[in-house]
């Protein structure tokens, strides 16, 4: 082997080695560029998993990674008879959202649960959604047969309704099935709006992120699924927010029960049991008290 070719063991060698003196410019070149290249796709791989995860400088109470708020969907019997005990076994308050029909068959159970710190906010009337579920259409509740008066005259009936037989006013909000929209095609309109003017906060549902403290709007927070969930799967989440410093709100309807639309009793008392120990860096509190808290915190801020 002549002098030239012994330092010719790389693949990156033997190309430029192999060449005419003539091309072996270009052969660097080459290298040059698919090195640099390879630097290039790592650096943008690298940003594209950072941009995930943007820790904010927002300070918690008690020195909390995250905050949490579990709240209820519809009023449902069970929230009241297989939910609460278990909350105030483990002192956690969290927000109801009610149709105040509901509240009649357990209304004294219900008014326990007021007395006892746990929030409740406004769910309409009579749960506007889709036309395309058909027990819509056949309650004549179809958002899109809706304008934003009825909206209006509805929401306040609940409001009113809530507070004749809670002794509460609501100021907090959850849009049913997560639809924040009334009419169709060019009619279409957001009730967002709305509800921003009636409440300090309006819940969405079925989301996919928390609520960054420094840019979440009130009128819609992100909420995550509950129903259905296992412990472990709600951890992963709740490891993802305390990355990020963000408000987890997760969103249950039934309690107990084995349906899709139902929280599991056993999941809710493992996760209850996290968020009471100190270590797990997670201030727990009902959907109005942590908005007001962002609130202040952006007020001292200024």
């Amino acid at each position: 082997m002549s002098a030239a070719h012994r330092g010719c063991n790389s693949f990156f060698s033997i190309l430029v080695c192999s060449c005419s003196a003539g091309s072996q410019i270009l052969a660097l070149l080459l290298v040059l560029l698919i090195v640099s290249y390879s630097s290039a796709e790592q650096s943008n791989q690298r940003s594209r998993s950072e941009r995930h995860l943007d820790p904010s400088d927002f300070l918690w109470p008690n020195d909390a990674k995250m905050a949490l708020s579990l709240t209820f969907d519809d009023g449902r019997s069970s929230q009241v008879t297989d939910g609460v005990p278990v909350l105030d076994s483990f002192d956690v308050k969290v927000t109801f959202y009610a149709q105040p029909e509901n509240l009649v068959e357990e209304l004294e159970l219900w008014r326990k649960a007021v007395a006892s710190g746990h929030e409740f906010g406004n769910h309409t009337i009579g749960h506007p959604c889709t036309g395309n579920f058909a027990w819509v259409r056949y309650d004549n509740v179809a958002l899109e047969s809706y304008d934003l008066d009825r909206i209006r005259t509805e929401v306040l009936q609940a409001n009113d309704k809530i507070e004749e037989l809670l002794g509460v006013r609501p100021v907090s909000f959850a849009y049913p099935c997560g639809q924040t929209y009334v009419g169709r095609g060019i009619n279409t309109k957001s009730y967002v709006p709305l509800i921003a003017e009636l409440f300090q906060t309006g819940r969405r549902w079925l989301d996919e992120t928390s609520n960054a403290p420094d840019h979440f709007d009130p009128a819609q927070v992100m909420a995550m699924r509950m129903d259905g969930e296992d412990f472990s799967t709600i951890r992963r989440r709740m490891e993802r927010t305390k990355r990020n410093g963000n408000w987890l709100v997760l969103a249950g309807h039934g309690v107990g029960d084995s349906t899709r639309w139902g929280t599991d009793l056993g999941m809710l008392r493992e996760l209850l049991a996290y968020v009471q120990e100190p270590s797990n860096g997670v201030w727990t509190a009902p959907v109005s008290e942590v908005a007001s808290f962002i609130r202040s915190e952006q007020a001292i801020g200024k």
